[in-house]
């Protein structure tokens, strides 16, 4: 009976062991996948910023908040 167990025990650390193999490099995808999702963002946003409209919207903001009442 104990031997039977031991049995079972390595065939779920080998089935374990195989299973963590496979999913060795999704970590490294996934961030990879983030970080081009990242950079695109900051491609979108430094168009957008440079538009004269945006620009000029921002300033208007900045220029309220500091005028003194």
């Amino acid at each position: 009976m104990r031997r039977r167990a031991a049995i079972r025990l390595q065939l779920l650390r080998l089935w374990l062991g195989a299973r963590a193999a496979g999913q060795q490099g999704m970590a490294t995808a996934e961030y990879a996948i983030a970080t081009l999702g990242a950079v695109a963002f900051a491609g979108l946003l430094v168009v957008i910023m440079r538009s004269d409209e945006v620009r000029g919207f921002l300033l208007a903001i900045i220029r309220q908040a500091l005028a003194l009442p």
